[in-house]
């Protein structure tokens, strides 16, 4: 396993995002008619609402933090930020980067989920919509450091991905929700200068539309690519070669989807900021999520890195790997 540089950051835009959670105690296909899509107009019924701290970039700090990193988070946030600040400073996120825009609201995901796990959603931006007040050039990045662009307002993801071209900085990129606002173009320029990119299965079949792009041609230039696939696992390609699949961890009960994914690239992320292979890593991310699926929303979940790892080596094999790990703590 390679040394870690010290001195490495790893910046983390996207999302900061109040989620108001709710359960329907019945399934979404039962009540859509497919010959009707054109006229669908549907309300749910719902048994409980619960109002929790969100957003994709948030979620990935958070776990990150409980995995002993520092993550550095950089996005915008509403006048109601302050104990939402405190609870992730509190876990070892980097929150300076966070820009209050005094005037609005932090950006609200409303979803709503069946006893399938199936989710209906929808995304206020708030404050989110003036991320593209932030410059990437004024973070004092290196070539040594990671930038990862997940959902956010769209013009500044294209921001932050064409200032870290400019700058020589790594991004990944993980356009995910966002494919469908951003135009062929700059899903294009996005895609063609990243270092690595992230997204589910459905992501990616999408982003191929898009972009009007082969599976071949996205993942040629990347030195790896994750597909997140669910209860099915992962799927890792790297240097745009099919690397192996990754089952999902089983998990002891399942509570909520939401921020699942992203719990998945904190586990990822700490492997890959740590030096180990893509496959370790990816299986650091399916643990990672499993603790998110067990609780009721993205930051519910908290374990210490020993325990992680102790739960880890009950279905992988690390060879030993992650104990320097918790030297790191």
């Amino acid at each position: 396993m390679e040394q870690k540089d010290e001195n490495m950051s790893i910046v983390l835009t996207g999302s900061i995002a109040f989620d108001y959670l709710m359960s329907f105690p019945g399934y979404f296909k039962d009540h859509i008619l497919p010959e009707h899509l054109e006229s669908i107009s549907l309300s749910f019924l719902v048994d409980d609402m619960v109002r929790q701290p969100g957003g994709v970039a948030a979620n990935i700090a958070y776990s990150l933090g409980l995995l002993g990193e520092k993550p550095r988070l950089v996005a915008t946030a509403g006048v109601d930020f302050g104990e939402y600040r405190q609870a992730l400073d509190d876990v070892g996120v980097d929150t300076s980067g966070v820009k209050i825009i005094e005037e609005k609201f932090t950006a609200s995901f409303f979803v709503n989920t069946d006893l399938s796990n199936a989710q209906i959603a929808s995304f206020y931006a708030g404050a989110m919509a003036d991320a593209g007040l932030i410059s990437i050039a004024d973070l004092g990045l290196t070539a040594d450091d990671y930038v990862i662009i997940s959902p956010n307002a769209p013009d500044a993801m294209i921001k932050y991905a064409r200032e870290c071209q400019e700058l020589g900085i790594p991004y990944i990129f993980d356009p995910s929700q966002q494919i469908v606002r951003l135009n062929k173009a700059d899903l294009i320029m996005g895609v063609k200068g990243a270092h690595a990119l992230f997204g589910n299965e459905y992501e990616f079949e999408l982003l191929q539309k898009h972009t009007d792009l082969s599976a071949n041609e996205i993942l040629s230039d990347l030195a790896f690519s994750v597909t997140t696939l669910a209860e099915s696992g992962a799927r890792i390609y790297q240097n745009g070669t099919l690397l192996s699949d990754v089952p999902a961890f089983p998990p002891s009960r399942v509570l909520d989807p939401t921020g699942v994914g992203d719990a998945f690239r904190a586990g990822f992320f700490k492997g890959y900021l740590n030096g180990l292979n893509l496959v370790l890593c990816a299986q650091m991310g399916s643990l990672a999520a499993t603790y998110s699926l067990e609780e009721i929303s993205p930051q519910n979940h908290y374990y210490e890195i020993t325990e992680f790892i102790n739960r880890f080596r009950t279905k992988f094999d690390d060879q030993g790997e992650l104990d320097a790990l918790i030297v790191k703590e």
